[in-house]
């Protein structure tokens, strides 16, 4: 677990960048995500690499290596160098300088000790050189082998320069942290004594991160501490999560992949949810899942008016609200429906039937051809 032998690490794109980098003279140093995820043995989708480089020389050094160098943030430090297609995101050893609990001023730097004290967790600031050597300033290694979720240095103080933090904490936590080992008593002690900075945080940051939150292969321990540091009343007032844990089982049992607004429809109503700043199709989602998860549409009929698929998030939100287990029965239910077509089209009806009248009748013919679960024909309802 001291080195990365990843096909990624060894690309001979990645290989190039750290090539045009260090040989200039300077530092070329995987961060973060890459190298936390490459330990843990998880997908890598993201390349970051940590450099002494300021971002001018950073540009210089790509363009003369023939690569493609965009200046996507430059200055903090960040520019994007393409190789063969690929982008990985260079930035600048930076310190803070000052924060206000939602940005942070930064200066460069030349010392990695520095850049790593200033990320949130001790496994985020784990780096590795181009050959995959780890390097660990911060001696979080111990921790990303115990799927310890642990704040670098004081868990006040890192909060307070950005109180996305905490809910960060959770959402690290649901990812890679150890459920059986609990949570950091300290962790929780120092976001319960600054959920008044949740506040300063804009709707949109804290909807991507509860949906990323709630991606996880199981966010119900997670939300539960939330509840308990007082954080999910704080973020969403009225929430309650006492059905995901149990939805949570039944997507086990049912076969089906997580599915964050489904999981966010099992916390919150779509009144409480909208203060997240959802998309438009994300909160008409949520509403459609919750209402048919309360109503009285049959299983089948859910199938078929959303498909397999799409009447598979009402189904299990209404069996996870109600307690019920899964069955294949209801696997069934829903495939059958999604595979029925209507046998009326408006045309059977004209002339007998015009303007709303047709409208009222289709719907009253297929309301009966549901109920008698797809099987009238088409002779038999038009025989009235």
């Amino acid at each position: 677990m001291n080195r990365i032998t990843e096909d990624w690490i060894t690309d001979k794109a990645t290989q190039n960048v750290c090539a045009a980098l260090t040989g200039g003279g300077v530092q070329a140093l995987f961060v973060g995500g890459c190298v936390r995820n490459a330990l843990l043995q998880a997908p890598v989708s993201d390349i970051d690499i940590a450099t002494d480089a300021k971002p001018e020389q950073v540009v210089d050094l790509a363009q003369a290596a023939g690569l493609k160098a965009i200046p996507t943030g430059i200055d903090h430090g960040t520019v994007t160098v393409v190789s063969s297609g690929i982008p990985h995101e260079v930035t600048t050893f930076r310190r803070d300088v000052e924060t206000d609990g939602r940005r942070a001023v930064v200066a460069f730097s030349d010392r990695v000790e520095e850049d790593a004290a200033r990320r949130d967790f001790t496994m985020n600031a784990l780096y590795a050189r181009p050959d995959g050597t780890i390097l660990d300033p911060l001696d979080g290694l111990p921790d990303l082998r115990a799927r310890r979720v642990r704040f670098i240095g004081e868990a006040q103080d890192r909060i307070r320069e950005d109180y996305l933090r905490s809910l960060r904490y959770f959402r690290f936590h649901a990812w890679y942290g150890d459920a059986e080992a609990g949570f950091d008593a300290d962790a929780l002690a120092a976001i319960a004594a600054n959920l008044d900075g949740l506040e300063r945080l804009s709707r949109e940051r804290v909807g991507a991160e509860m949906l990323k939150l709630l991606a996880a292969p199981d966010p119900a321990p997670s939300v539960a501490a939330m509840r308990s540091a007082g954080v999910l009343a704080r973020l969403l007032p009225g929430a309650d999560d006492t059905a995901l844990a149990v939805l949570v089982k039944l997507e086990q049992d049912a076969g089906a992949s997580p599915e964050a607004i489904r999981r966010l429809a099992a916390v919150a109503s779509p009144d409480v949810a909208k203060t997240l700043r959802l998309s438009r199709a994300q909160l008409q989602r949520l509403t459609r899942m919750r209402e048919e998860a309360m109503a009285t549409t049959s299983v089948a009929e859910l199938g078929y008016r959303y498909g397999a698929e799409g009447g598979l998030h009402e189904t299990l939100l209404r069996c996870a609200f109600l307690e019920q287990p899964w069955s294949n029965g209801l696997t069934e239910a829903l495939e059958h429906g999604a595979a029925a077509s209507f046998p009326i089209k408006a045309a059977d009806l004209i002339p007998a039937y015009s303007g709303p009248a047709l409208g009222a009748k289709l719907a009253e013919l297929e309301a009966r051809w549901i109920a008698s679960n797809f099987a009238l024909s088409r002779a038999e309802l038009l025989a009235d």
